[in-house]
């Protein structure tokens, strides 16, 4: 893992907020676009006091890296897979509490990042990291000890996670409500509820079309032990994305009964648990499973982002 140290003269720029960088740059975002992870190191390291940079070359030595930032303030520049693993390990060391996370979006899955409202260019990402503002937001965890920032979707459909969001996808204004949380993340939710809800309908006509495919799931939805559905009525899907104030938002969406679409049913609470036969589900970029349950618990403010000021 290579590794570089550089100092911002105070006279290059006085603007800049005194810092000390951890940027660790994912491997994944060196192989995919090489330019844009040269410009950001060079902002960076013009900009703060201090820049320590690391080169890991496999997902090891990324944790080895970030594990070992001292009182440096770490930067990751890669992707949603990048942040996902980052605040991952974190969560796994019960560092989230004490460690705000500054991004710089680079690589081909950027759909959560834009998400939550981090720029896209490497230029205005770098600039936003150096003087931005640490904004505490909700994830969910789940009785795997996985973290959740974006969404939970049963089943689980590609969405734009997987291939890059196109531009005005996602809301992306910087948070700036009462409410950090609430405000930077509630773009995400409308997005993801309606993305979740029309991929996994399409799914379905095309399962009912495919010889052998599967059918309709059947499984029990508890939010904070009351059943929202039950294994009794088939689900077409299943969505999960943490909401304000440390509470999940679930939107379950039944199988038609005749040619009338049914609305969907849905819930607020803080523990989600989805069971029935062996499943598997969409954390975010990721798809895990089949497993025959698995319980969410939202957490309010239980993770700190570094996003532009204003």
């Amino acid at each position: 893992m290579a590794e570089v140290a550089t100092s911002a003269s105070s006279s290059a720029n006085s603007s800049a907020r005194s810092d000390q960088l951890l940027v660790v740059v994912d491997p994944v975002a060196r192989r995919t676009d090489g330019e844009s992870v040269r410009i950001a190191k060079d902002v960076l390291s013009a900009g703060a006091s201090s820049t320590k940079v690391c080169l890991p070359d496999d997902g090891e030595e990324f944790a080895r890296a970030l594990r070992r930032r001292g009182s440096r303030r770490p930067v990751v520049v890669g992707d949603d897979r990048a942040l996902l693993r980052a605040v991952g390990l974190l969560h796994r060391h019960r560092e989230l509490a004490e460690c705000a996370l500054s991004v710089v979006p680079v690589g081909p899955v950027l759909g959560l990042t834009r998400s939550l409202g981090l720029p896209s260019g490497a230029v205005a990402a770098a600039r936003a990291v150096l003087d931005g503002a640490e904004r505490r937001l909700d994830l969910l965890v789940d009785d795997s000890d996985g973290v959740v920032l974006g969404a939970v979707g049963i089943p689980p459909v590609a969405g734009h996670g997987d291939e890059g969001a196109p531009a005005g996808a996602h809301g992306d204004a910087p948070p700036g409500a009462p409410h950090p949380a609430s405000a930077a993340v509630r773009p995400w939710l409308r997005t993801c509820r309606s993305l979740v809800r029309t991929l996994a309908s399409s799914r379905t006509v095309r399962a009912a079309a495919a010889p052998g495919s599967a059918g309709p799931a059947r499984l029990r939805v508890e939010v904070d032990g009351v059943t929202l559905v039950d294994l009794d009525r088939p689900v077409q899907g299943v969505s999960v994305v943490p909401g304000a104030g440390g509470v999940a938002e679930v939107e379950v969406r039944p199988v038609p009964v005749g040619v009338a679409q049914e609305p969907p049913l849905t819930a607020r609470g803080r523990t989600v648990t989805v069971s029935g036969a062996h499943f598997r589900y969409r954390a975010d970029a990721v798809v895990s499973g089949p497993v025959g349950t698995r319980t969410w618990v939202a957490r309010e403010g239980a993770w700190g982002l570094t996003l532009p000021a204003g």
